[in-house]
């Protein structure tokens, strides 16, 4: 299909569809990180969610900028700023 999207699922594995950014603020939550804490890297998330490094900078950047990670720029580790609530951010 012209300028359609294409991706791979194998057979017997979900796909979760949310954007990016609202999976990478899971991790948040499901690893009980605290304020302060550091966050992985944009190359482990790209590992993590199998996407690019620099989908997963623009991912980053918005949770930067909704306030829920600190940091970040070459060299510097990314912290959490704000435990996010599942029904905010729903």
């Amino acid at each position: 299909m012209p300028g359609g999207r294409w991706r791979v699922v194998r057979a017997g594995e979900g796909s979760d569809r949310r954007p990016l950014e609202d999976r990478i603020a899971d991790i948040i939550t499901d690893e009980a990180l605290t304020v302060g804490a550091a966050f992985p890297s944009a190359s482990v998330l790209a590992a993590r969610f199998g996407v690019s490094r620099p989908t997963v900078t623009k991912a980053l950047n918005r949770l930067e900028a909704a306030g829920l990670l600190a940091g970040g720029g070459q060299g510097k580790v990314r912290t959490v700023r704000a435990v996010p609530n599942r029904e905010e951010r729903s």
